[in-house]
């Protein structure tokens, strides 16, 4: 499943607020999470992990919504109030909605986490899955693995 042509571009609902995203995804996944069910007023939310430097808003302003801390930022349009992405100060990669590409196609969940809270009903394609948040020593071989299995090489 080789990668998509860059840059990849995506927007919010209404197109006061878009992207570009210039090096390929680190990886993808789907949170189950109950606070991820209320913000995407969905089964869970959908994000495409994008290293920071690669990433950069092209139009608009985006606020800060849903969280607002030291830790997450949730980031959203505030005309049509689109959750586009999430940043977390310091972190070397920026969670994009999925469903905010241009294209989100391509970007099937790679991992799923926050199980735990999952909908019975409720399920992802994923190939990894977690009853919480995966340990931060298993994010380096995912996203190797990830890696591996977009480029064709695993």
């Amino acid at each position: 499943m080789p990668d998509s042509a860059l840059p990849i571009e995506g927007g919010c609902r209404c197109g006061a607020v878009r992207f570009r995203v210039t090096q390929a995804p680190m990886v993808t996944m789907a949170c189950h999470c109950s606070n991820c069910q209320k913000m995407s007023a969905s089964a869970f939310s959908l994000s495409v992990a994008v290293p920071v430097d690669s990433f950069e808003v092209t139009t608009g302003e985006p606020v800060t919504g849903g969280m607002h801390g030291d830790q997450v930022q949730h980031r959203h349009c505030d005309w049509c109030k689109s959750w586009v992405f999430t940043q977390i100060p310091g972190a070397p990669f920026v969670n994009i909605r999925a469903t905010m590409l241009d294209d989100p196609a391509p970007w099937e969940p790679y991992l799923e986490m926050q199980t735990a809270e999952k909908l019975p009903w409720a399920s992802t394609p994923a190939k990894h899955s977690f009853g919480r948040f995966p340990p931060p020593d298993a994010f380096g071989p995912l996203i190797a693995e990830y890696q591996a299995a977009r480029s064709g090489t695993d």
